[in-house]
């Protein structure tokens, strides 16, 4: 893990040439400030500030002073800029003018959920199975949703046109430390995913966030559009971010997965935060009924085969648009909450629910219809506005 001197010495003695400062508003989206090396010192020790009145849920003109701290072991190479006058990244911790951690930054509301869990002695990996579309531009090189090729669930070449896209989305992101499990094409035409190995949940936080910049990157180098909305052609299958959960202590798994069943509908508001997530929710493997059970994918939760490894919960509700490092602040502590509760399960669903009959269905919860009740559900829940700041409630009423 780097320190602040192995990041001075980097840049240094490897010609870099700038930094990217980079944090997230309260949805997740990716923003940045670049500085020369000449103020690394300065950043590491003072901060840099910027105007927070300008990000999305981080407050108004009145108090609008934010200062970015680099987290040093964040230290990431950009292999698409030039290898002579480098480029690097660091995510930063955002601090108020007085030094204390600044509230609405979603990134410490993760590394908070963590330490409440590891005080509770409850250890929870995390990793994501990204979905996302290539599109073409169309004769006049406007963005189009023109699917980059017409193959289908893990089809080949030729049919399979986004096979080399996938491998140069892979080499890159192993230039920057990040390593991924699997690729395929995925259902829908022109449709594609990528996973990653389970790592602690900041690790996997940061890696959802810099996978989906690494795809438009080279997606847009490839004369290409990436895109990572929920549903973004009507007929097909909807993109999902299912994540995957392992629990260190097996014997907890059972009340952690009750107590994310039982907050999910709160939650979802922040799970599926689009006004096209919930076109996807019901249909093509997209579940919205609330309920689990092993290898059944058309349930919310599915505990998948295992032969050896750690067994792992999947949740397949969240699409790309949610903020990870939200999703997985929120999925924890629902998490501590059925094991501090000490909440059973419910039954198992073995039934597949998308050709099930009215009388099988009426008896399972489902998940909000609509960005209305989902942010109903969110607004008049107690375990909502214990671990997420009203600012964000305001942000997300209106997205």
């Amino acid at each position: 893990m780097y320190t602040q001197e192995d990041v001075l010495t980097f840049v240094e003695e490897e010609n870099v040439k700038f930094i990217k400062l980079a944090f997230f508003d309260v949805f997740g989206v990716q923003k940045n400030i670049s500085i020369v090396p000449q103020e690394l010192t300065r950043a590491f020790n003072e901060g840099i500030s910027f105007d927070a009145s300008a990000i999305a849920g981080f407050g108004d003109e009145g108090k609008s002073d934010l200062f970015l701290h680099p987290d040093p072991s964040t230290l990431c190479i950009l292999p698409w800029r030039p290898m002579d006058g480098r480029v690097i990244r660091l995510y930063c911790d955002i601090r108020t003018p007085d030094g204390n951690q600044f509230a609405n930054d979603s990134r410490w509301l993760l590394k908070q959920a963590i330490a409440d869990a590891e005080q509770a002695g409850i250890h929870i990996n995390f990793g994501a199975e990204v979905e996302f579309y290539l599109f073409q531009h169309d004769d006049e090189n406007h963005t189009a949703r023109i699917p980059f090729d017409q193959a289908g669930y893990m089809d080949v070449p030729p049919k399979d046109r986004g096979e080399d896209i996938r491998r140069e989305i892979c080499f890159t992101l192993i230039e920057m430390g990040i390593h991924p499990e699997a690729s395929h094409h995925e259902e829908g035409p022109g449709q594609n995913e990528i996973d990653f190995h389970y790592s602690d949940a900041l690790t996997a936080a940061d890696q959802t966030s810099t996978f989906k910049w690494v795809v438009e990157m080279v997606a847009q180098g490839n004369g290409l559009e990436a895109d990572f909305t929920p549903k973004p052609l009507p007929e097909q299958a909807g993109n999902g971010m299912h994540i995957n959960l392992s629990i260190e202590d097996p014997s907890l798994q059972a009340s952690f997965l009750a107590g994310i069943l039982d907050h999910v509908r709160e939650m979802t508001l922040f799970l599926n935060p689009h006004k096209d997530s919930f076109l996807r929710l019901g249909e093509k493997k997209a579940p919205c009924y609330i309920s689990w059970s092993r290898e059944n994918r058309s349930t919310l939760v599915r505990i998948p085969a295992a032969k050896g490894g750690k067994q792992r919960v999947e949740l397949r509700s969240p699409d790309p648009t949610a903020n990870p490092y939200l999703c997985y602040a929120l999925l924890i502590y629902a998490g501590i909450d059925g094991i501090q509760r000490q909440l059973p399960l419910c039954e198992e669903t073995t039934v597949n629910l998308f050709a099930a009959d009215s009388a099988t269905t009426k008896q399972l919860q489902r998940l909000p219809e609509n960005h209305e009740e989902a942010w109903q559900y969110a607004v008049s829940s107690e375990f909502i506005k214990q671990h997420v700041p009203m600012t964000y409630l305001n942000a997300y009423r209106s997205k």
